[in-house]
Order: C-alpha cells, then structure tokens, then sequence
C-alpha cells in the first residue's frame, strides 16, 4: 500500500491512497489532508487498516507528534477508523467536529473529549483558519459537516463530488460527469429539502479550491461545479421533481 503526497494549496497537503479491491477496475482513493501551521489539522483520518501507510506520509511532512487537530465530516470508518491510532501517536492532538457528532458519537468513541464545535464557529490554526459548517446529510450522516479554510479558499467536501479512479491530485477539468456517475453507483447521499440549499451555502462561499476525498480535487469553478451537482443529483434521484 503506498500513500502519495501532493501539495495542493499553500501549506495543505493531499495523502492518497489508491485502493484497487473498491470498485474495480476503476479503484477508489481513499485522501486524507493535513492543513500545515502552528496548530496543524489531519482532515480525515483513514481507516485503521491504512493507517501506518498514512502515518508515514505525514511523518514525511513534520514530526507525527505536532499533530494538534482532528476533524472530519461524519462518523464512518474512511472518516474517522484511525481516530484514535492518531491521538495515541500525538499526545496533544484533539478531535474537533459539530455538537451533534460530539453527542451522539464522539463523546463515546474517542481517546480524548472532542472540542464541540457550533455551525459556524471559526478554529484558529496558527497561519491558517477553518470554520466548521453543519451540513447534515450532505454528503451523508446527520451528523455530517465541512470544514473552509478561509486564506486558501478551500472547502474540505468529504464525500461530496467524489469520483472513481485514480485521477490527478487537482483539476481544473469536468468532475461533476464523473461524480454523478460515482453517486450512481454508491448511492451514498440522501436526498431531502435541505440538499439543494445546504449546497447553495457552500457555493455562496465562492472557494477557490474543493479538496475531495475520493478522486480528483478541484481548482476553478468551484461554486459551479457545487450547483451543477446538485442540479444533476436532483435529476438522477428525483426525475419528476428536475
């Protein structure tokens, strides 16, 4: 198993991990990213299984034990699976994730008490900022949420606009093809009256960058891409209502 590491903004690195048993041919990447400053932020843990793979990619960038911050979107194994594989190598990192994930999940399941993190709530890193929005059910879970990074202008989407394969780190080309065609085949994501608005929301904070968790990020035509999205999953789900 073998983790590659690319830079896809200043200072924020994608790990990815190509897993050729999921959805073959195509395969499936698993990516993690880890926001580099004075408090540095692992997004996405991996599952336990690739968690010495990940660990010596981030021990390629900075000393595992600078680790200061956790976060995720929703508890699922590829989330969150190595949560605490990570705060047993990092004495001081710390899970950050909404109320809701804290309650009904978290508060239970990690090492250490999580900070409980309220819609909207910035996190100050040291050189870089994120501010936690609550999207529950997008991409899934009603614990779901995502994190923006406000100097970079990326948007840490989780599952949201993932793709098969193993494509490029970044891409300025089509994804949303390729993701509905993913969503297709997963059927991963819920649709409910809130879809539609929840993806506004982040396409009305015009990021520069959507780091991805399956496939290919995005740079350029962000805010589209979230809109045509949800236009495409909107017809594919529910026809009558397109």
């Amino acid at each position: 198993m073998q983790t590659r590491i690319d830079e896809i903004s200043d200072g924020i690195f994608r790990l990815s991990t190509l897993v050729p048993e999921v959805a073959p041919p195509a395969g499936f990447t698993f990516n993690q990213f880890l926001l580099m400053a004075d408090e540095p932020l692992l997004f996405h843990t991996g599952h336990r299984f690739m968690f010495e793979s990940v660990l010596g990619a981030v021990g390629k960038l900075m000393p595992v034990e600078r680790l200061r911050w956790i976060s995720f979107s929703h508890f699922e194994a590829d989330e969150c699976g190595a949560m605490n594989l990570w705060q047993e190598r990092a004495p001081r990192a710390q899970v950050a994730h909404g109320r809701l994930g804290c309650d009904v999940s978290l508060t239970d399941q990690s090492l250490r008490a999580p900070r409980a993190l309220a819609d909207g709530e910035l996190l100050e890193l040291g050189g870089k900022r994120v501010r936690y929005l609550a999207t529950p059910h997008v991409p899934h879970g009603w614990d779901a949420g995502l994190l923006f990074e406000e100097r970079t202008g990326t948007l840490f989407c989780s599952d949201l606009l993932g793709q098969l394969g193993d494509g490029p780190a970044m891409t300025g080309g089509d994804i949303v093809g390729p993701a509905l065609e993913s969503e297709a085949l997963w059927r991963s994501m819920a649709v409910t009256a809130e879809t539609l608005p929840t993806l506004e929301r982040l396409a009305a904070l015009d990021p520069r960058r959507l780091a991805i968790m399956h496939g290919s990020s995005l740079e350029g035509g962000c805010a589209a891409a979230l809109r045509s999205f949800g236009r495409g999953l909107v017809a594919q789900r529910l026809p009558a209502a397109a």
